[in-house]
């Protein structure tokens, strides 16, 4: 089973990053891995990367016209590639090496239709001690309550996502108009949108296999509690966005809450009372601070739609 690989980049600022993620993709230890690389609009990128990758042979190398965005060039990066699978991953993350041979194993094993995995953390800047491990999902990881093991979901992270070639094709692909700020407003969830898709059409989720893993880079930026708490209010927003597009994307939300009451509550009391720390204290107290941020946004997001 052939396995294309899209990643997309448009700036030199963050090459290094770029580097690790395309090298990380052809030291697979999978033998049949292209690496479909997509640059969004910026011909001096795009020279550096062909230079660098462009005689490779498991390599194409594109450029868009102009910037466009990460789904559009995710989509035209998927019209390029030749494998049976199309599988996305980030500029700034690295899979480990057997992570398209968990891929294709899960295909072969459970006849998926898409296939995802599990997202580590790689602290940058050192990890919060603030931040409990049920809210990681605010920074691109895989959090505490997920999934119970090895099965079907809804969706996992657009960086550590496949498809089916034939199934993301006759989908069309991602929706354009999903992701990124739009005015004041950050709209979130290309993956979940088109995965909904999927399931409407197909009556398939992704299948989520822990063992193939991508390690996601935690810049220091993304530790400031002021930006987890912008990204809490707009998650929050979007996962209305998507109640309101497709109405039967709301049951892992409702999964992730009832989590967080009988599971999570319980078990940062425990720790906050058998081992008191800052961390202890700081994690039970944001683990309701973000909570209500999310449900402020949802609020929101109710409002604007039904306007």
């Amino acid at each position: 089973m052939r396995v294309s690989v899209v990643l997309c980049t448009y700036t030199l600022e963050e090459y290094d990053h770029f580097r690790e993620a395309a090298n990380s993709v052809l030291a697979q230890t999978h033998e049949d891995v292209e690496l479909v690389v997509v640059v969004d609009g910026y011909e001096d990128v795009y020279d550096v990367v062909a230079d660098d990758y462009g005689d490779h042979p498991d390599v194409q190398v594109h450029c868009n016209d102009e910037n466009e965005g990460l789904l559009v060039s995710r989509n035209r990066g998927a019209e390029y590639a030749t494998g049976d699978v199309v599988a996305f991953i980030d500029a700034d993350a690295v899979a480990a090496p057997d992570w398209a041979a968990e891929l294709v194993a899960s295909y072969e094993a459970h006849d998926a239709i898409a296939v995802g995995g599990k997202m580590t953390p790689r602290w940058v800047a050192g990890k919060p001690a603030f931040l409990p491990a049920e809210f990681y999902w605010l920074v691109g990881v895989t959090h505490r309550g997920f999934a119970d093991g090895e099965g079907e979901v809804r969706n996992t992270f657009g960086s550590n996502i496949s498809f089916r070639a034939e199934v993301f094709g006759e989908l069309g692909g991602f929706d354009p108009e999903i992701g990124g700020r739009k005015g004041e407003k950050n709209l979130q969830g290309g993956e979940t949108e088109l995965c909904a898709r999927m399931r409407e059409e197909y009556g398939e989720g992704v299948w989520y296999n822990p063992d193939a893993v991508v390690e996601h880079k935690v810049f220091d930026y993304r530790t400031d509690p002021r930006w987890l708490a912008d990204r809490a209010f707009w998650q929050g927003y979007s996962k209305r966005a998507m109640e309101t597009i497709l109405p039967e994307t709301g049951g892992e939300e409702g999964d992730f809450l009832k989590h967080l009451v009988t599971d999570a509550t319980p078990a940062h009391a425990r720790d906050v009372v058998r081992q008191p720390s800052f961390a202890s204290v700081a994690q039970f107290v944001m683990l309701y601070v973000f909570t209500a941020l999310v449900g402020a946004g949802y609020l929101y997001g109710t409002v604007d739609y039904s306007a």
